[in-house]
């Protein structure tokens, strides 16, 4: 899922070779006959000092196909830009042959990965990168055709096609979707595309496998997960951010890590079974996402009154949902809680003055929001605070504090 803007809001390898049948001219245009051929045969003596060396096939084939083979399996770190003050993250992909660069937003609340391509006429498109699959050599068309539409009503369509996506020197022949109109609501956004991480029966296409899906199959990664470290402007001025596909990084994060099961494929949903404002449970529980995609904590409508009731100044404005003083940014003491797996994972209230409104008034939006029945979504402002490992091969997330240098 995506929020754009604070104020709306208010409002391997090739996994597939073509293995088509040659078309073969006849026979009379090449030599003799059909019939006329004599069969031979060629005795095959074992090597007995032959010893098997994978990385050393892996690497022949990587020199036929360069970029394309991982020669073992690893994993692969990608830096994340923040933008705004924690508004959105972004990291740099490479798609095609030669690699053409496009700032993607890394979306655990979607699976699609799209772009823009040469073609989109859209102003938004035009005021971003915009891929030419003619350039590479080595795109395939789809043809397909897909539309997608996030929470905030942004939205983006085109047609599907197929080039080497690369990701922290993780690369696979992926699906891609090459977009040809985009909604005006990406005209303020400093990333180009998406790109998705959610579970793959959320793809706009079905049948589309996404890049973790991909990468798992060929091999390519030491472990089947996504480790993600969003860094706080206010903890640590919002640098070292990165997601880490294939592995964990323990350096980030305090203590053991909680596993959270996933109670339903598509997003990352969980059970978040209780919230509170420091030890005061606000008796409130939900199915809830974790979403990368989203700048905000939106809960229902009851847990939002329930946790602003708790602060002091807090106000539900019509225009601008809930704020709360902006003074709050020093208040490290207190904490609203979300609790999963029996462990509670603390929000400073700090994290709650999110921006100032802009009127005068010395109120912040506020980093928790109303409005999401029966599915809670946990995004940045929970993310930032809590390290976060997407685990597609037992289905759960590892979620424990963050640990900032």
């Amino acid at each position: 899922m995506k929020i754009a803007s604070i104020i709306s809001l208010a409002v391997a390898v090739l996994s597939l070779t073509n293995a088509a049948p040659i078309d073969r001219r006849p026979h009379s245009l090449f030599g003799p006959p059909a019939g006329s051929y004599k069969s031979h045969s060629v005795a095959l003596t074992r090597n007995p000092r032959f010893k098997h060396n994978v990385p050393a096939q892996l690497a022949k084939l990587n020199s036929r196909f360069p970029g394309v083979v991982k020669v073992l399996a690893s994993s692969g770190r990608v830096d994340v830009t923040n933008v705004e003050n924690d508004l959105e993250y972004y990291g740099v992909v490479s798609v095609g042959t030669p690699p053409q660069e496009v700032k993607l937003d890394f979306d655990t609340g979607s699976s699609d990965i799209w772009f823009p391509a040469v073609n989109c006429t859209s102003a938004a498109c035009k005021q971003h990168a915009q891929y030419d699959p003619s350039l590479s050599s080595t795109f395939q068309e789809d043809g397909r055709r897909w539309k997608i539409t996030y929470g905030d009503q942004s939205s983006a369509s085109g047609i599907l096609g197929n080039d080497i996506v690369t990701v922290g020197g993780i690369s696979v022949y992926q699906t891609i979707g090459l977009a040809q109109k985009q909604s005006s609501h990406f005209s303020s956004s400093i990333s180009d595309g998406l790109f998705g991480l959610g579970f793959n029966t959320i793809e706009t296409v079905p049948g589309v496998k996404t890049f973790l899906d991909n990468a798992i199959e060929a091999g390519l990664l030491e472990k089947p997960v996504i480790s993600v470290f969003l860094p706080s402007v206010r903890r640590n001025g919002g640098v070292g951010g990165e997601y880490l596909f294939g592995d964990i990084d323990e350096s980030k994060f305090l203590g053991e890590l909680t596993y959270v099961p996933i109670t339903k494929k598509g997003y990352w949903q969980i059970k978040v079974e209780d919230a509170g404002f420091n030890d005061d449970s606000i008796q409130q529980s939900s199915e809830g996402i974790v979403d990368t995609g989203t700048t905000l904590i939106i809960v229902s409508d009851k847990a939002a009154n329930a946790i602003h009731s708790k602060i002091e100044g807090a106000l539900k404005d019509p225009k601008n949902g809930w704020t709360v003083p902006c003074s709050l940014s020093s208040n490290t003491e207190d904490n609203i809680t979300f609790t999963m797996s029996g462990t509670a994972f603390n929000v400073p209230i700090a994290d709650l003055a999110f921006e100032d409104v802009g009127d005068g008034s010395g109120n912040c939006f506020s980093g928790i929001q109303g409005g999401q029945e029966g599915l809670w979504i946990l995004g940045d402002v929970f993310i930032k605070n809590n390290y976060c490992v997407f685990d597609q091969g037992e289905a759960r997330i590892g979620i424990a504090p963050l640990k900032y240098d």
